[in-house]
């Protein structure tokens, strides 16, 4: 595995892009951000990740390439030369959200020098005055000073901008997951489109994962590795069984119930050990999907945690989405990692189609003021 300093760039399929916007992804994990944007008709021209894990997946799934380094350590002028070889420019990024999710209760501070990687976005915003910024992260992001200085920034740059709370709900994935949304543009107003999939629109859990393989715990389909669940202890198993589709722990016979959910502080925590609904969105996919008891992760009707590949369709990877080379071996809390961590592909389309569709309606305003 390379340092973190050590710069790797990893081409992809090489297909051509028409697009007249061209990107750069900085945090950009395994690729969901660039897919969806791609998915919009964008050019991404590559992605930056401190973390080789991401380097295949990212690489084998998109036109992007990937480079296995630091934000950092990105040199603005190569920026601005590869982003001027199309006629609008977009910086995009998801700063690495651990340090502001709720997950974390506040153990993480502006101490974290992961506070200074949205610092590190902003000063290549500054340099490189790209057409157009998007940030995806987590809600609570909104309330830090490390947030209000970014925005001050891009006021300071010459940017209108916009940011709001979006359910991904509501852009086609099938998962409820609450996420900060930025967009600002050089070119005027500009803001997230409306709704694709409102709420009576959404898709389900059923929709998104009904028809896949059945497997109990602990297998592994045989025409696709991705689709392994977790073993179960014979506790465990016992619990999902006794468990239903949206019920809790609280329901279960005394001799299931763990003894930490007895304790005041254990009772406000229901969704664990939970079972999904069919007929609804699924719950946040976390960094731990796959482990029954790490959340609402149980398998509406199998007895067993979704599997990683149902997890990776509930984030919107396309159901063929490659995140291991077949000769290498798959680490499931690795692959879960970077599943659980990835912006939905569909919001990131809808990102990307937000930009698009701002692009025409600049270029339409131009042509009947000439």
């Amino acid at each position: 595995m390379s340092s973190e300093k050590e710069q790797i760039t990893i081409n992809s399929h090489g297909l051509a892009c028409s697009s007249r916007v061209r990107a750069i992804d900085l945090f950009c994990g395994a690729g969901g951000l660039t897919h969806g944007l791609e998915a919009a008709g964008l050019d991404v021209a590559f992605g930056v990740d401190t973390d080789a894990h991401c380097a295949y997946p990212y690489a084998a799934n998109n036109r992007a390439e990937f480079r296995h380094m630091s934000v950092a350590d990105l040199d603005a002028s190569e920026c601005r030369e590869v982003l001027a070889e199309k006629p609008y420019s977009l910086i995009a990024g998801c700063a690495p959200c651990q340090t502001f999710s709720t997950y974390q209760q506040g153990r993480y501070g502006p101490s974290d020098e992961r506070w200074n990687l949205l610092q590190e976005f902003g000063r290549l915003v500054e340099v490189v005055q790209p057409h157009f910024v998007t940030m995806e992260n987590v809600p609570r992001l909104s309330d830090q000073d490390v947030f209000h200085e970014f925005v001050e920034r891009l006021h300071g740059a010459g940017y209108r901008f916009w940011y709001d709370v979006v359910n991904s709900a509501d852009y086609g994935v099938p998962q409820q997951r609450n996420r900060l949304v930025l967009l600002a543009s050089q070119l005027g107003p500009i803001k997230l489109i409306g709704p694709t999939t409102p709420e009576g629109n959404r898709v389900t859990v059923r929709e998104a994962i009904e028809e896949l393989e059945p497997i109990e715990a602990g297998e592994i389909a045989a025409r696709d590795r991705m689709h392994q669940a977790s073993r179960l202890s014979e506790l465990n198993l016992a619990r999902i069984k006794a468990s239903r589709p949206g019920g809790t722990w609280r329901e279960w016979p005394p001799e299931l119930v763990a003894s930490c959910h007895t304790k005041p502080t254990g009772k406000t925590y229901p969704g664990v050990y939970g079972r999904m609904v069919w007929d609804e969105p699924a719950p946040t996919m976390t960094t731990q999907f796959y482990g029954f008891g790490n959340g609402r992760f149980g398998h509406p009707e199998q007895d067993r945690a979704i599997s990683l590949r149902e997890g990776a369709i509930l984030q919107s990877f396309p159901e063929t989405y490659e995140f291991v080379e077949k000769s290498a071996p798959l680490h499931i809390k690795t692959v879960g990692r970077l599943i659980g961590n990835a912006v939905p592909v569909n919001l990131g389309k809808a990102i990307g189609q937000s930009i698009y569709e701002h692009v025409q309606d600049y270029e339409a305003a131009e042509d009947s003021a000439a």
